[in-house]
Protein backbone atom coordinates (compact mmCIF):
# COMPACT_ATOMS: atom_id res chain seq x y z
CA UNK A 1 0.00 0.00 0.00
CA UNK A 2 1.30 3.78 -1.20
CA UNK A 3 2.48 5.42 2.24
CA UNK A 4 0.52 8.87 1.35
CA UNK A 5 -2.22 9.92 -1.11
CA UNK A 6 -0.56 12.84 -3.10
CA UNK A 7 -3.29 15.44 -3.54
CA UNK A 8 -3.06 17.24 -7.33
CA UNK A 9 -6.56 17.61 -7.89
CA UNK A 10 -7.17 15.49 -11.06
CA UNK A 11 -5.60 12.08 -10.13
CA UNK A 12 -7.73 10.89 -7.00
CA UNK A 13 -9.54 7.35 -7.13
CA UNK A 14 -12.09 6.27 -5.41
CA UNK A 15 -9.44 3.34 -3.29
CA UNK A 16 -7.41 6.78 -2.83
CA UNK A 17 -10.35 8.17 -1.17
CA UNK A 18 -11.19 4.94 1.17
CA UNK A 19 -7.47 4.68 2.32
CA UNK A 20 -7.76 8.44 3.69
CA UNK A 21 -11.67 7.86 4.90
CA UNK A 22 -11.28 4.40 6.62
CA UNK A 23 -7.59 3.73 6.70
CA UNK A 24 -6.25 6.98 7.90
CA UNK A 25 -3.61 7.44 5.17
CA UNK A 26 -1.68 10.56 4.93
CA UNK A 27 -2.83 13.36 2.57
CA UNK A 28 -0.30 15.23 0.65
CA UNK A 29 -0.81 18.29 -1.68
CA UNK A 30 1.28 18.05 -4.24
CA UNK A 31 4.15 21.22 -5.92
CA UNK A 32 2.24 21.44 -8.76
CA UNK A 33 -1.30 21.80 -7.38
CA UNK A 34 0.32 24.36 -4.30
CA UNK A 35 1.29 26.24 -7.80
CA UNK A 36 -1.98 26.31 -9.36
CA UNK A 37 -3.42 27.37 -6.11
CA UNK A 38 -0.77 30.47 -6.03
CA UNK A 39 -1.72 31.28 -9.57
CA UNK A 40 -5.14 31.20 -9.42
CA UNK A 41 -5.27 33.46 -5.59
CA UNK A 42 -3.43 36.01 -8.17
CA UNK A 43 -6.08 35.58 -10.97
CA UNK A 44 -8.62 36.65 -8.07
CA UNK A 45 -6.27 39.46 -6.42
CA UNK A 46 -6.03 41.31 -9.72
CA UNK A 47 -9.57 41.10 -10.21
CA UNK A 48 -10.75 42.31 -7.10
CA UNK A 49 -8.36 45.56 -7.98
CA UNK A 50 -10.71 45.66 -10.66
CA UNK A 51 -13.45 46.47 -8.47
CA UNK A 52 -16.08 44.60 -11.13
CA UNK A 53 -19.03 42.47 -10.36
CA UNK A 54 -17.74 38.94 -9.06
CA UNK A 55 -20.56 36.81 -7.83
CA UNK A 56 -20.45 35.37 -4.27
CA UNK A 57 -16.81 37.05 -3.68
CA UNK A 58 -17.72 40.86 -3.75
CA UNK A 59 -21.21 40.77 -4.48
CA UNK A 60 -24.38 39.38 -2.14
CA UNK A 61 -25.87 35.66 -2.86
CA UNK A 62 -28.60 34.68 -4.59
CA UNK A 63 -31.46 37.50 -5.14
CA UNK A 64 -28.76 39.54 -3.49
CA UNK A 65 -26.20 38.94 -6.32
CA UNK A 66 -26.60 42.69 -7.72
CA UNK A 67 -25.81 44.16 -4.05
CA UNK A 68 -21.80 45.03 -4.11
CA UNK A 69 -19.87 44.36 -1.28
CA UNK A 70 -17.10 46.82 -0.50
CA UNK A 71 -13.21 45.37 -0.89
CA UNK A 72 -12.78 45.83 3.31
CA UNK A 73 -15.81 43.11 3.63
CA UNK A 74 -14.75 40.71 1.04
CA UNK A 75 -13.62 38.20 3.99
CA UNK A 76 -16.22 38.83 6.31
CA UNK A 77 -18.56 37.83 3.80
CA UNK A 78 -17.07 34.74 3.86
CA UNK A 79 -17.39 33.83 7.43
CA UNK A 80 -20.84 35.15 7.50
CA UNK A 81 -22.07 32.68 4.51
CA UNK A 82 -20.12 29.88 6.18
CA UNK A 83 -22.02 30.81 9.65
CA UNK A 84 -25.23 31.32 7.87
CA UNK A 85 -25.28 28.16 6.44
CA UNK A 86 -24.71 26.28 9.22
CA UNK A 87 -28.49 24.87 9.53
CA UNK A 88 -27.91 20.72 9.22
CA UNK A 89 -29.98 18.84 11.50
CA UNK A 90 -30.23 14.77 12.53
CA UNK A 91 -27.83 12.17 13.44
CA UNK A 92 -24.17 13.23 12.67
CA UNK A 93 -22.69 11.61 9.83
CA UNK A 94 -19.94 8.50 10.19
CA UNK A 95 -16.44 10.18 10.65
CA UNK A 96 -15.13 7.92 7.87
CA UNK A 97 -17.99 10.56 5.64
CA UNK A 98 -16.30 13.41 6.68
CA UNK A 99 -12.90 12.18 6.16
CA UNK A 100 -13.96 11.12 2.37
CA UNK A 101 -15.67 14.43 2.20
CA UNK A 102 -12.42 16.65 3.46
CA UNK A 103 -9.90 14.59 1.36
CA UNK A 104 -12.84 15.06 -2.17
CA UNK A 105 -12.83 18.70 -0.86
CA UNK A 106 -8.90 19.65 -0.66
CA UNK A 107 -8.81 17.94 -4.12
CA UNK A 108 -10.94 19.95 -5.92
CA UNK A 109 -9.77 22.85 -4.35
CA UNK A 110 -6.32 21.70 -5.52
CA UNK A 111 -7.26 22.01 -9.01
CA UNK A 112 -6.41 25.57 -8.65
CA UNK A 113 -9.99 26.84 -10.00
CA UNK A 114 -11.28 28.44 -6.86
CA UNK A 115 -8.71 31.06 -5.54
CA UNK A 116 -8.38 29.97 -2.70
CA UNK A 117 -5.06 29.68 -0.82
CA UNK A 118 -2.95 26.70 -0.39
CA UNK A 119 -3.45 27.22 2.87
CA UNK A 120 -6.75 26.04 2.93
CA UNK A 121 -5.75 22.76 1.33
CA UNK A 122 -2.81 22.45 3.62
CA UNK A 123 -5.19 23.11 7.12
CA UNK A 124 -7.14 20.26 5.32
CA UNK A 125 -5.06 17.60 5.17
CA UNK A 126 -3.36 18.71 8.82
CA UNK A 127 -6.93 17.85 9.99
CA UNK A 128 -7.30 14.72 8.17
CA UNK A 129 -3.42 13.16 9.20
CA UNK A 130 -3.80 14.50 13.01
CA UNK A 131 -7.63 13.38 13.11
CA UNK A 132 -9.57 16.15 13.71
CA UNK A 133 -13.15 15.20 12.39
CA UNK A 134 -15.33 17.99 12.11
CA UNK A 135 -18.97 17.51 13.94
CA UNK A 136 -21.18 17.25 10.37
CA UNK A 137 -25.60 16.76 10.69
CA UNK A 138 -26.56 13.96 8.16
CA UNK A 139 -29.93 16.41 7.15
CA UNK A 140 -29.99 19.73 5.31
CA UNK A 141 -28.01 19.83 1.90
CA UNK A 142 -30.17 20.91 -0.70
CA UNK A 143 -28.32 19.33 -3.26
CA UNK A 144 -29.60 21.41 -6.41
CA UNK A 145 -26.82 23.75 -5.18
CA UNK A 146 -24.35 21.78 -3.62
CA UNK A 147 -23.78 20.18 -0.30
CA UNK A 148 -23.69 23.83 1.80
CA UNK A 149 -24.92 23.23 5.03
CA UNK A 150 -22.69 20.16 5.38
CA UNK A 151 -19.54 21.64 4.29
CA UNK A 152 -20.25 25.07 5.60
CA UNK A 153 -20.17 22.52 9.10
CA UNK A 154 -16.75 21.07 8.24
CA UNK A 155 -15.66 24.88 7.41
CA UNK A 156 -16.28 25.78 10.87
CA UNK A 157 -13.58 23.73 12.54
CA UNK A 158 -11.01 24.68 9.77
CA UNK A 159 -12.25 28.26 11.27
CA UNK A 160 -11.82 27.23 15.04
CA UNK A 161 -15.70 27.05 15.75
CA UNK A 162 -18.13 24.10 15.62
CA UNK A 163 -17.67 20.70 16.72
CA UNK A 164 -15.08 18.17 16.38
CA UNK A 165 -14.07 14.95 17.22
CA UNK A 166 -10.71 14.68 18.47
CA UNK A 167 -9.23 11.21 20.51
CA UNK A 168 -12.54 9.76 20.51
CA UNK A 169 -14.28 12.53 22.05
CA UNK A 170 -16.67 15.80 20.46
CA UNK A 171 -15.60 18.40 21.56
CA UNK A 172 -15.39 22.38 20.77
CA UNK A 173 -14.03 22.91 17.09
CA UNK A 174 -11.20 25.41 18.18
CA UNK A 175 -10.16 23.42 21.09
CA UNK A 176 -10.09 20.05 18.62
CA UNK A 177 -7.31 22.42 16.80
CA UNK A 178 -5.24 23.39 19.79
CA UNK A 179 -5.52 19.87 20.98
CA UNK A 180 -3.87 18.73 17.33
CA UNK A 181 -1.40 21.84 16.76
CA UNK A 182 -3.13 23.30 14.42
CA UNK A 183 -3.80 26.88 13.58
CA UNK A 184 -7.47 27.76 12.71
CA UNK A 185 -7.98 29.79 9.13
CA UNK A 186 -9.11 33.38 8.43
CA UNK A 187 -11.04 32.91 5.46
CA UNK A 188 -9.96 35.30 2.92
CA UNK A 189 -12.10 36.26 -0.57
CA UNK A 190 -13.71 34.03 -2.08
CA UNK A 191 -12.34 30.97 0.56
CA UNK A 192 -16.20 30.24 2.10
CA UNK A 193 -17.32 29.65 -1.66
CA UNK A 194 -14.25 27.58 -2.17
CA UNK A 195 -14.79 24.97 0.87
CA UNK A 196 -18.94 24.99 0.70
CA UNK A 197 -19.96 25.20 -2.44
CA UNK A 198 -20.23 21.94 -4.40
CA UNK A 199 -21.65 17.90 -4.11
CA UNK A 200 -18.52 16.91 -1.69
CA UNK A 201 -20.80 15.04 0.70
CA UNK A 202 -22.83 13.27 -2.15
CA UNK A 203 -19.55 12.23 -4.07
CA UNK A 204 -18.40 11.28 -0.24
CA UNK A 205 -21.12 9.09 0.75
CA UNK A 206 -20.80 7.96 -3.32
CA UNK A 207 -17.43 6.82 -3.05
CA UNK A 208 -17.54 4.65 -0.22
CA UNK A 209 -20.68 3.26 -1.44
CA UNK A 210 -19.10 1.98 -4.79
CA UNK A 211 -16.40 0.00 -2.57
CA UNK A 212 -19.25 -1.43 -0.50
CA UNK A 213 -21.41 -2.32 -3.47
CA UNK A 214 -18.60 -3.87 -5.11
CA UNK A 215 -17.35 -6.22 -2.22
CA UNK A 216 -21.11 -6.87 -2.20
CA UNK A 217 -20.56 -8.53 -5.35
CA UNK A 218 -18.20 -10.73 -4.46
CA UNK A 219 -20.19 -11.91 -1.11
CA UNK A 220 -23.17 -12.20 -3.14
CA UNK A 221 -20.99 -14.59 -5.89
CA UNK A 222 -19.58 -16.82 -2.88
CA UNK A 223 -23.11 -17.13 -1.43
CA UNK A 224 -24.57 -17.65 -4.36
CA UNK A 225 -22.27 -20.30 -5.04
CA UNK A 226 -22.62 -22.15 -2.12
CA UNK A 227 -26.34 -22.47 -2.38
CA UNK A 228 -25.42 -23.87 -6.09
CA UNK A 229 -23.80 -26.77 -4.65
CA UNK A 230 -26.61 -27.23 -1.59
CA UNK A 231 -29.31 -27.34 -4.30
CA UNK A 232 -26.75 -29.75 -7.25
CA UNK A 233 -27.36 -27.04 -9.80
CA UNK A 234 -26.38 -28.25 -12.99
CA UNK A 235 -23.22 -26.29 -14.20
CA UNK A 236 -24.99 -25.70 -17.50
CA UNK A 237 -25.77 -22.41 -16.82
CA UNK A 238 -22.73 -21.03 -16.57
CA UNK A 239 -21.23 -22.30 -19.68
CA UNK A 240 -18.34 -19.99 -21.08
CA UNK A 241 -19.96 -20.10 -24.52
CA UNK A 242 -23.52 -19.68 -24.11
CA UNK A 243 -22.01 -16.48 -22.30
CA UNK A 244 -20.00 -15.22 -24.94
CA UNK A 245 -22.91 -15.20 -27.10
CA UNK A 246 -24.42 -12.12 -25.17
CA UNK A 247 -21.45 -10.76 -24.16
CA UNK A 248 -22.04 -7.90 -21.36
CA UNK A 249 -19.08 -7.76 -19.30
CA UNK A 250 -20.73 -8.18 -16.22
CA UNK A 251 -22.75 -11.19 -17.21
CA UNK A 252 -18.98 -12.91 -18.54
CA UNK A 253 -17.47 -12.07 -15.28
CA UNK A 254 -20.01 -13.27 -13.31
CA UNK A 255 -20.37 -16.67 -14.99
CA UNK A 256 -16.48 -17.38 -15.24
CA UNK A 257 -16.52 -16.23 -10.83
CA UNK A 258 -19.36 -18.85 -10.35
CA UNK A 259 -17.13 -21.26 -13.05
CA UNK A 260 -13.98 -20.94 -10.59
CA UNK A 261 -15.89 -20.86 -7.11
CA UNK A 262 -17.66 -24.65 -7.94
CA UNK A 263 -14.36 -25.86 -9.74
CA UNK A 264 -13.83 -29.36 -8.62
CA UNK A 265 -17.49 -29.83 -6.98
CA UNK A 266 -18.73 -33.26 -6.05
CA UNK A 267 -22.23 -31.69 -5.87
CA UNK A 268 -22.36 -29.56 -8.97
CA UNK A 269 -23.54 -31.78 -11.39
CA UNK A 270 -24.45 -34.64 -9.04
CA UNK A 271 -27.93 -35.39 -10.51
CA UNK A 272 -27.88 -37.48 -13.74
CA UNK A 273 -31.39 -36.18 -14.92
CA UNK A 274 -31.47 -32.83 -14.42
CA UNK A 275 -32.71 -30.81 -17.11
CA UNK A 276 -32.28 -27.28 -16.10
CA UNK A 277 -32.56 -25.46 -12.57
CA UNK A 278 -35.20 -22.25 -11.52
CA UNK A 279 -34.75 -19.08 -12.78
CA UNK A 280 -33.18 -17.88 -9.31
CA UNK A 281 -30.29 -20.38 -10.23
CA UNK A 282 -29.78 -20.08 -13.73
CA UNK A 283 -30.33 -16.11 -14.29
CA UNK A 284 -27.40 -15.55 -11.57
CA UNK A 285 -24.89 -14.23 -13.91
CA UNK A 286 -27.27 -12.34 -16.11
CA UNK A 287 -28.79 -10.46 -12.67
CA UNK A 288 -25.51 -10.08 -10.84
CA UNK A 289 -23.86 -9.19 -13.72
CA UNK A 290 -26.27 -6.23 -14.63
CA UNK A 291 -25.22 -5.13 -10.99
CA UNK A 292 -22.07 -5.60 -12.09
CA UNK A 293 -22.21 -3.21 -15.40
CA UNK A 294 -24.17 -0.47 -13.17
CA UNK A 295 -21.39 0.00 -10.28
CA UNK A 296 -18.83 0.04 -13.20
CA UNK A 297 -20.61 2.81 -14.75
CA UNK A 298 -21.35 4.63 -11.07
CA UNK A 299 -17.51 4.36 -10.10
CA UNK A 300 -16.93 5.85 -13.59
CA UNK A 301 -19.35 9.04 -12.79
CA UNK A 302 -18.02 9.52 -9.03
CA UNK A 303 -14.60 9.41 -10.10
CA UNK A 304 -15.11 12.01 -12.51
CA UNK A 305 -16.73 14.17 -9.78
CA UNK A 306 -13.74 14.05 -6.98
CA UNK A 307 -11.68 15.22 -9.44
CA UNK A 308 -13.55 18.31 -10.81
CA UNK A 309 -13.92 21.85 -10.13
CA UNK A 310 -17.01 22.33 -8.26
CA UNK A 311 -18.00 25.88 -7.07
CA UNK A 312 -18.82 28.43 -8.27
CA UNK A 313 -17.41 30.97 -9.75
CA UNK A 314 -14.64 29.64 -11.23
CA UNK A 315 -11.62 31.21 -12.35
CA UNK A 316 -10.65 30.30 -15.35
CA UNK A 317 -7.82 31.97 -17.24
CA UNK A 318 -7.93 36.03 -16.27
CA UNK A 319 -11.69 35.95 -15.74
CA UNK A 320 -14.30 34.57 -12.71
CA UNK A 321 -16.83 31.98 -14.79
CA UNK A 322 -20.72 32.01 -13.34
CA UNK A 323 -21.88 28.17 -13.59
CA UNK A 324 -23.49 25.42 -12.10
CA UNK A 325 -20.94 22.97 -11.08
CA UNK A 326 -21.92 22.51 -7.57
CA UNK A 327 -25.50 20.75 -8.84
CA UNK A 328 -25.95 16.98 -7.36
CA UNK A 329 -27.38 15.84 -10.29
CA UNK A 330 -24.77 13.96 -12.03
CA UNK A 331 -24.24 12.25 -8.81
CA UNK A 332 -27.76 11.70 -7.64
CA UNK A 333 -28.62 9.63 -10.76
CA UNK A 334 -25.94 7.62 -10.76
CA UNK A 335 -26.52 6.77 -6.63
CA UNK A 336 -30.55 6.19 -7.64
CA UNK A 337 -28.21 3.25 -10.16
CA UNK A 338 -26.29 2.11 -7.30
CA UNK A 339 -29.41 1.33 -5.12
CA UNK A 340 -31.31 -0.37 -7.91
CA UNK A 341 -27.93 -2.43 -8.82
CA UNK A 342 -27.55 -3.57 -5.01
CA UNK A 343 -31.28 -4.24 -4.29
CA UNK A 344 -31.46 -6.62 -7.25
CA UNK A 345 -28.33 -8.50 -5.59
CA UNK A 346 -30.57 -9.04 -2.31
CA UNK A 347 -33.45 -10.34 -4.83
CA UNK A 348 -32.33 -12.97 -6.25
CA UNK A 349 -30.19 -14.19 -3.29
CA UNK A 350 -34.18 -13.87 -1.65
CA UNK A 351 -35.53 -15.62 -4.35
CA UNK A 352 -33.07 -18.57 -3.86
CA UNK A 353 -33.91 -19.42 -0.47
Amino acid sequence: MEAETEIDGEHLTIEHVVKVARHRQKAVLSSLARKKMEDSEKILRKLLEKDGPIYGINTGYGPFRDKKINREQVGKLQINLINSHCVGTGNPFPEEVVRAAMVIRANTIAKGYSGARPLIVDTLLEMLNKNVTPFVPEKGSVGASGDLAPLSHLTLVLMGEGEAYYNGKRIHGGEAMQKAGINAVELKAKEGLAINNGATFSAAVAALAVVDAENLIRSALLAASLSFEALKATSKAFDERAHNLRPHTGQIDSAQHIRELTKGSTLIDSLQNKVQDDYSVRCTPQVVGASIDAIQYVRSIVKTEINSATDNPLLIGEEAISCGNFHGQPVALAMDFLGIAVSEIGNISERRT
